[in-house]
């Protein structure tokens, strides 16, 4: 997994005011445009941190998501913006932060008008990943999945890897729990046999690869006071995630378990039947 790129924001081009973090599209010195996600917004750098593990996961599992990069953002960025809000998230963002490639021209998933682009066995291990990551960002509602190019995207990941928001409460057990937010998933009725993909991913998901997933975070990010907090060194934190991620995917996995039971629930399922209204 080679290192991330580290790319110098020159231009605010647009807020994305569909994510609650505001995202933007940037314009970067030899990059070309990327989705910014920043890390003065309200969630903070562990947003960035799982964005940047998970997505790195991600991209060596197979899965198809944009190309990450580190988002270098000036003192002197985006000073002209009008608006105080995006003034106030950029003056505390300065330094690094996380970008995605931009998709021009891409639209949101919808399984009726969009299914046909995602196979059933895509489909298996993409629920699969989201349980292993703990995910909870993959809904109906909100399905962080864009089309482009007549090809399904993942993207959005900052909610994901959640405990790592209270460390000293994950022992063991917690680690190696099921996920049972999985019955939400919007692929989860479209999905294959998960215990095929299981043999798939976790074999794909070597301990080089997350310690290379793990590595990609640069360690301004996890020397900031929110991810720091319960660690001395970025060295130390790496050490934990690093630890955290290789004992979830050991075998038995449980999460398998419960995704696999709430696909078979979904299949039960009658469809309601909607009266007609006259």
């Amino acid at each position: 997994m080679s290192p991330l790129p580290v790319l110098t924001a020159t231009r605010y081009v647009q807020p994305l005011r569909e994510g609650g973090s505001l995202p933007a599209i940037v314009d970067t010195r030899d990059g070309g445009l990327f989705v910014a996600k920043f890390r003065g917004a309200g969630q903070g750098t562990k947003a960035l941190v799982a964005e940047l593990i998970t997505g790195s996961l991600a991209q060596a599992a197979g899965l198809p998501t944009p190309e990450l990069a580190l988002i270098d953002v000036a003192e002197s960025f985006g000073r002209s913006e009008p608006d105080p809000e995006i003034q106030d998230l950029l003056r505390a963002s300065h330094g690094i932060n996380v970008g995605l490639r931009y998709l021009d021209g891409s639209f949101n998933f919808d399984t009726s008008a969009a299914g046909e682009f995602i196979s059933p066995d895509l489909a298996a291990r993409i629920v699969w990943f989201d349980a292993f990551v703990s995910n909870p960002d993959r809904t109906h509602r909100n399905p962080n999945l864009l089309i482009w190019n007549r090809e399904p995207w993942l993207i959005d990941h900052g909610a994901a890897l959640y405990a790592h928001h209270d460390w000293a409460s994950v022992d063991e057990a917690r680690t190696r729990s099921p996920f049972p937010l999985i019955k939400t998933h919007v692929l989860l009725a479209e999905s294959g046999d998960i215990d095929l993909a299981d043999e798939e991913m976790a074999a794909a998901i070597s301990h080089d690869v997350i310690v290379a997933a793990v590595g990609s975070v640069p360690d301004e990010l996890l020397s900031d006071s929110v991810a720091s907090g319960e660690f001395k060194t970025p060295a130390a934190a790496r050490k934990r995630y690093v630890d955290y991620l290789t004992t979830r995917i050991r075998s038995p996995r449980d999460f398998v378990t419960e995704a696999t039971e709430a696909r078979a629930r979904v299949h039960r399922t009658a469809p309601i039947r909607v009266a007609a209204r006259r």
